[in-house]
């Protein structure tokens, strides 16, 4: 990466400072009512009914087969449960929250057209938030929830959240209030980093995305969100089936890291070979490393083949490339600090 605008988003992040992202592309539906927990509970595999207010959980909303639909996080605010997804899995969780809007007290309101969301990331994150917005932002616990009010009266609500493997804030506010706030964390010394930049971070991260490194096809266990899953709640949608993997043991392919000698070119869904030709797997994206100095995948492995360091094959554009399986996150940043 050359010393570019690039270079510079990259550095800002990754070398103690701190980038600012938008992330208002991803959805953000409100569910509330008497019946709120008792129906989302039946539909995701992280139990709601432990999710205090102020705080937050990540979930998956698996179909009966145990496949993922959607990853989200659920965020407990005073006025209901923010459900924030993928932009791609918007549609689909409305789709499965609407079902039971007229059965019981249940309501939900998609507030992705009205409000955005920021992203604070890097080492330096938690000084720009105090800056910016204060003590009681800055100092937000991870899986916690703060709410501050802006100049305008209108409020922001913060939860401490990565997509970089790097300390960060995630910031949900109306819509008309984000430029003002986007340019307060920029005056306070947060660099804007655009989609191509953070790509490259989240796959360094080893953070999957849905419709590239997860869609329909994979059982929510293939796709490394154990935390998104509950094995003591009660019954929801998928649960016997992806609690009989886990009893069973394994499953027979993971979301893994793939580590190359150098730059190379890989194409989308690439296949990997194991080193006595059987066909182990799949790439399903990957970026070139500036940390690293090499390229990087995420791919699906079969189990056996998963341990770090198995060398592997990947043929890309009829090239055979050396590779290794590499545990995940790639970069280990300042999330993992403590």
């Amino acid at each position: 990466m050359s010393e570019s605008a690039p270079s510079a988003e990259y550095s800002a992040v990754r070398d103690g400072g701190a980038g600012v992202l938008d992330l208002s592309s991803r959805g953000r539906l409100l569910v509330s009512g008497s019946e709120a927990v008792m129906f989302l509970n039946g539909l995701i595999t992280n139990d709601v009914k432990t999710l205090a207010v102020s705080s937050w959980m990540p979930a998956v909303f698996p179909n009966v087969q145990g496949r993922l639909l959607a990853a989200v996080r659920i965020i407990h605010r005073e006025d209901g449960f923010l459900i924030d997804t993928e932009g791609p899995t918007l549609e689909t969780v409305a789709k499965l929250l609407e079902r039971f809007t007229l059965a019981g007290d249940f309501r939900v309101t998609d507030l992705t057209s009205e409000t955005a969301t920021l992203s604070l990331q890097g080492a330096k994150a938690s000084e720009v938030m105090f800056q910016t917005l204060g003590e009681t932002a800055a100092n937000v616990e991870r899986q916690q929830m703060s709410t501050v009010q802006l100049q305008s009266d209108s409020n922001v609500s913060i939860i401490r959240a990565t997509h970089t493997a790097e300390d960060g804030f995630d910031l949900f506010v109306d819509r008309n209030e984000a430029q003002a706030l986007h340019n307060s964390l920029t005056k306070a010394g947060a660099h804007p980093v655009g989609p191509d930049v953070l790509e490259v971070l989240r796959i360094e991260a080893g953070i999957p995305r849905y419709g590239v490194d997860m869609d329909e096809a994979n059982v929510v266990t293939e796709t490394n969100l154990d935390d998104a899953v509950s094995f003591t709640k009660g019954c929801y949608i998928g649960q016997e089936i992806i609690a009989r993997i886990k009893y069973r043991g394994h499953v027979a392919k993971k979301l893994t890291g793939l580590l190359f000698e150098n730059e190379v070119a890989l194409d989308g869904g690439a296949k990997v070979f194991s080193n006595d030709d059987k066909e182990i797997g799949r790439v399903t994206s990957s970026a070139f490393s500036p940390r690293l100095g090499r390229t990087i995948a995420l791919g699906y492995v079969k189990y056996d083949y998963l341990s770090p360091g198995t060398p592997v094959r990947v043929l890309s554009s009829e090239q055979e490339l050396p590779a290794t399986v590499s545990e995940l996150p790639f970069v280990r940043g300042s999330w993992y600090a403590d």
